[in-house]
């Protein structure tokens, strides 16, 4: 995700970063009835998704009227060449980083249970599957995903892990990169397998996000777990050529564990007068992306 998302608003640690979770604010569940079967359990399924929060336009399309983002998410869907089943995905930014340091001084807010429901309901309404996104601050990961373990027991909700926003003490989330590293990945992964295993539930999405080398260090402690499907999105910005070479750069020696994803940008890529890249400018890419999600 691109630096501006702060100032708008998209194991044991390595970082220090840790707080505890907040008890959740409720535990009702969703109105909207699960699927029979999570969409992610469908075989060689690719997934093509929408990311964004409540009342900020700036961190992605899915805001606003949840139900005409859907519809314009399937009409982007319909785009795609024939021959693929595909899965919708509507990703909640859920946890969002800030230039602030709030009240416990994490540098992040959560959101409600209230808006995780309906950002649910929305993605179920497509056939879809919901991914919480996390932009950690000064917080560590797995507690932030803890924080929303009463919708993880979902079948159809995933995770969508934003390194750039996870930063050390004395760092600010947008003025520079932060990071993570692959036994931090490995440490929420584990935590994951054990609801899939505990609640008995289909596979479930880790994604992760980079935008650059930087930001997963030590990427093969990501080991692999059962239940658990590691999605390596690559985040960059810019032109084809700028995006297909950060694209070789941070695909190159990956851990085979993990499958790959790419993001595209409706404004950032396009400045210029560049043209956002095509379903098929995307699947030809090596290896094919399994996760597309456009911001």
């Amino acid at each position: 995700m691109a630096l501006a998302g702060a100032a708008s608003a998209c194991g044991t640690s390595q970082h220090g970063r840790g707080d505890q979770p907040r008890p959740p604010e409720s535990r009702s569940p969703s109105p909207t009835s699960p699927p029979a079967s999570s969409p992610t359990s469908a075989p060689a399924a690719i997934f093509v998704g929408f990311c964004g929060a409540p009342g900020s336009a700036a961190l992605g399309t899915m805001t606003g009227d949840l139900d005409a983002a859907g519809r314009k998410l399937q009409e982007t869907i319909g785009t795609y060449p024939p021959g693929h089943r595909i899965v919708p995905v509507v990703e909640l930014i859920a946890t969002t980083a800030h230039r602030s340091p709030g009240a416990d001084g994490m540098y992040r807010s959560r959101c409600s249970d209230d808006t995780v429901r309906d950002y649910l309901d929305a993605a179920r309404r497509i056939g879809g599957v919901l991914l919480l996104n996390i932009q950690p601050g000064r917080a560590d990961f797995l507690p932030e995903v803890q924080a929303y373990e009463h919708w993880l027991t979902e079948p159809d909700v995933g995770v969508a892990l934003d390194p750039e926003w996870a930063v050390d003490p004395g760092m600010v989330p947008g003025e520079e990169f932060g990071s993570t590293t692959g036994a931090e990945l490995d440490g929420v992964a584990t935590y994951l397998s054990t609801l899939v295993g505990a609640h008995r539930l289909p596979d479930k999405i880790m994604a992760y996000h980079q935008v650059s080398a930087s930001v997963v260090r030590d990427e093969r402690s990501l080991s692999p777990h059962v239940g658990v499907s590691a999605i390596k999105v690559v985040d960059g910005i810019g032109p084809a050529s700028a995006k297909k070479a950060t694209w070789r750069k941070l695909t190159s020696g990956m851990p085979d564990r993990a499958r790959t994803g790419f993001k595209l940008f409706f404004d950032e890529d396009t400045r210029d007068g560049s043209v956002l890249m095509s379903p098929a400018d995307v699947l030809a890419l090596d290896p094919a992306p399994s996760y597309i999600v456009y911001e």
